[in-house]
C-alpha cells in the first residue's frame, strides 16, 4: 500500500473597519491564484496622505499585487522575486500617481504568499505586520520601519513603552516616499495548525502578541477577525484608527480533497 501524503487545507478570512476616522484608507485582500489551487497571496496596505492620497496609494498597492500575482507561475518564478516586485512596483506607481494627487500619497504594505505545500513567504514596508503563530505562541513577526522600533532596537524603549509612545506613528520607510523602500523578506515552512496574521497598526496597537496568539488559536479565522475587531474597537474608546487584518490558518485535509481555500470577509 502506498503511503498517504498529507495535504494541507487553508482557511482564510479578512476583516476591516473604519474605526473612528472619517475615511477608510486601509485595504486588505486575500487573492487565490487563478490556476494553482491552494496558492494564495494576502496583502494589507495602510494608506496615508489625506482622503484621496491615502486611499489612492492603498488601492495602487492592491492593483499592483493582484496584477503581478495573476502573472505568477510557481514552476518558473521565484516567491522572493514576486514579493520584491510588489514592493518596488507599488512604490513606483504611487510616486507616479502623486503627480495628479491632491495630497502626497504613501502606504505601508505587508504581503504573504502561502504555497499548497505549506511554504510561506512574506515581506513588508512600514508598520503593517506579518505574524506567524504556532500553538498560540508567536514564532516570528516582522519588525516595523518606525522611529520607535529604532528606539527599541537601541534598548531605549520596551515593546510596551513603544506601543504608547507619542511618536509611535512616525515611519522611517513607506511606499511613495522619496527614498527607495527597504525589502525585508522571510520564509518558513508552516505546519498544520499554524496561523499567519497580517494587520495594520490600527489593529495590532491594541494587543500584545500573546493575546493575538490566544485568540487565533482558539477561534477559526472568521471568528478571529470578528473578535479582534470588536476588542480593538472597545479598547480604542472612540479614538481608533482604520484597522484591517487577514487570518490564514493551515489545517490537515483529506488527501483526496482538491478544494480551493475558503475565504471569508468581515466588514
Amino acid at each position: 500500500m502506498s503511503p498517504t501524503h498529507t495535504r494541507l487545507q487553508l482557511q482564510a478570512a479578512t476583516g476591516i473597519h473604519r474605526g473612528d476616522r472619517q475615511y477608510q484608507q486601509d485595504r486588505i485582500e486575500v487573492f487565490p491564484h487563478a490556476r494553482v489551487p491552494g496558492l494564495v497571496l494576502a496583502v494589507v496596505a495602510d494608506g496615508m496622505g489625506g482622503r484621496s492620497g491615502g486611499r489612492m496609494a492603498a488601492d495602487q498597492v492592491m492593483l499592483t499585487a493582484q496584477q503581478l500575482f495573476d502573472r505568477y507561475v510557481p514552476s518558473q518564478d521565484d516567491p522572493r522575486s514576486l514579493l520584491q516586485s510588489i514592493v518596488r512596483e507599488s512604490h513606483l506607481m504611487i510616486k507616479l500617481s502623486a503627480i495628479s494627487a491632491e495630497q502626497e500619497p504613501h502606504s505601508t504594505v505587508a504581503c504573504a504568499l502561502v504555497e499548497p505545500n505549506g511554504s510561506c513567504h512574506w515581506a513588508h514596508v512600514g508598520d503593517s505586520r506579518v505574524h506567524v503563530f504556532r500553538g498560540g505562541k508567536l514564532e516570528t513577526r516582522t519588525k516595523d520601519h518606525s522611529y520607535v522600533q529604532e528606539l527599541v532596537d537601541a534598548g531605549a524603549l520596551s515593546e510596551t513603552m513603544a506601543r504608547n509612545h507619542p511618536m509611535s506613528n512616525v515611519l522611517t520607510a513607506s511606499l511613495g516616499a522619496d527614498e527607495e523602500p527597504p525589502f525585508n523578506y522571510e520564509s518558513m515552512r508552516l505546519k498544520p495548525g499554524d496561523v499567519v496574521l497580517l494587520c495594520s497598526d490600527g489593529l495590532w496597537h491594541y494587543f500584545v502578541d500573546a493575546e493575538l496568539g490566544s485568540a487565533l488559536d482558539r477561534l477559526d479565522p472568521r471568528e478571529s477577525c470578528e473578535f479582534l475587531i470588536a476588542k480593538a474597537r472597545q479598547r480604542a474608546v472612540g479614538g481608533g484608527d482604520n484597522l484591517s487584518l487577514a487570518v490564514l490558518k493551515l489545517l490537515r485535509s483529506d488527501p483526496r480533497s482538491t478544494s480551493a481555500p475558503r475565504i471569508a470577509k468581515s466588514r
